[in-house]
């Protein structure tokens, strides 16, 4: 097979979707790699380091696309390479389809075979997305930390307080491996945290690890009472299987919140907690909404790319390597995990999540493969 990695595209993102460790071990099992000249840059592989390693180097994203039947990337296609997409392409990279019509249309339209890491599934576990949400997760009070100063426009508090001061209060929404990773940095940074989850298993698993972290079960009036007196709000709300982040932040809410305090919505990829949350950048990380500043930057983990492109590679290769020596068919056949990632395929939208929030027909994939 012929795997192709473009250059990233999405502002800001420096990641790579393969490592030259991972064109070493596809080039010795007899497949050709096509990677986009510079492509690695970002995450500190040069292009003599892909070249030593077996790829063949292009200029273009219009070669890649051209020449390669596996497209392995890390964030969702930009507008300029829907028209590279065909009928001959599986697709291989953070999808988050629900908020991006336009990228389900050309999808659709070029009747690709897109494949989500974050939809892949081990039982109940997400494979493809922990290691960047971890990522984001430990991420998200440094981020806050920097944001509650005054020259960024918070309320001017440090999250770690001082010798008779106070520190700031962190709340977080959600105890996934997101919302565990956010905690135990927060409270490791000396920030009061609080907790909120749905379940008690995973809030015990913190208080084993933190055992002065207050916890508490989920409830929008909890939630109404702790976001009153919040400095920071770190989000991982994700709910499994591709579907629309919940608005739990109302306007109302926003408007109860401290003035300079800061939302950072971890998970905005799938369309973010807040009502007032839209995608940013890295570049231009917030805005204000009722007086409220929101971080909600769509590729946390691009601002650690030599760290996040090992993390995320580590998980996401053996994947690769199945679709490659078995073929795409026979490889979303041979594991449950895979075909679950598996969002569009020919045409059809295979993924209920994405089927409903969108108003698609959703199809089975056992029934188009």
């Amino acid at each position: 097979m012929t795997i192709g990695t473009p250059k990233e595209q999405k502002t800001d993102e420096f990641r790579v979707g393969l490592t030259p460790a991972n064109v070493a071990s596809l080039v010795g099992d007899g497949h050709s790699v096509l990677i986009q000249k510079s492509a690695g840059e970002g995450s500190g592989f040069s292009d003599s380091d892909y070249d030593k390693a077996g790829a063949k180097m292009v200029s273009t994203l219009e070669e890649v696309y051209a020449s390669a039947k596996l497209i392995v990337k890390v964030k969702e296609p930009q507008a300029l390479e829907y028209d590279l997409l065909n009928d001959t392409h599986t697709l291989f990279c953070y999808l988050h389809l629900a908020p991006i019509p336009k990228l389900v249309t050309a999808l659709l339209k070029n009747e690709v075979c897109a494949i989500a890491y974050e939809t892949v599934a081990v039982d109940n576990h997400l494979p493809l997305l922990q290691p960047m949400s971890e990522i984001a997760g430990r991420m998200a009070p440094m981020v806050a930390a920097e944001y509650l100063s005054r020259y960024k426009g918070g309320e001017g508090i440090l999250i770690s307080g001082a010798e008779g001061v106070a520190p700031a209060n962190v709340l977080v929404i959600g105890a996934g491996n997101a919302g565990f990773n956010a905690a135990t940095i927060a409270h490791g940074m000396g920030a009061k945290v609080t907790v909120l989850n749905r379940s008690t298993p995973k809030l015990k698993k913190l208080l084993e690890i933190c055992p002065d972290v207050k916890t508490a079960i989920y409830s929008e009036k909890k939630l109404r009472e702790e976001l009153v007196d919040a400095d920071i709000v770190i989000s991982t709300v994700l709910i499994h299987g591709g579907a629309t982040t919940p608005k739990l932040i109302t306007r109302e809410m926003l408007k109860t919140m401290k003035k300079g305090s800061i939302l950072v919505d971890v998970t905005i990829d799938q369309g973010g907690i807040s009502e007032a949350s839209r995608p940013t950048t890295h570049r231009d990380a917030t805005f204000v909404e009722e007086g409220v500043l929101h971080y909600c930057v769509a590729n946390m983990p691009g601002a650690y790319p030599k760290t996040a492109t090992l993390a995320l590679c580590n998980a996401t290769f053996p994947y690769v390597s199945k679709l490659a020596n078995e073929g795409t068919v026979d490889a979303i056949k041979n594991s449950p995990s895979l075909g679950l990632g598996v969002n569009v395929y020919k045409g059809e939208v295979t993924n209920k999540a994405v089927g409903e929030v969108q108003g698609l027909e959703f199809r089975e994939l056992e029934g188009l493969i």
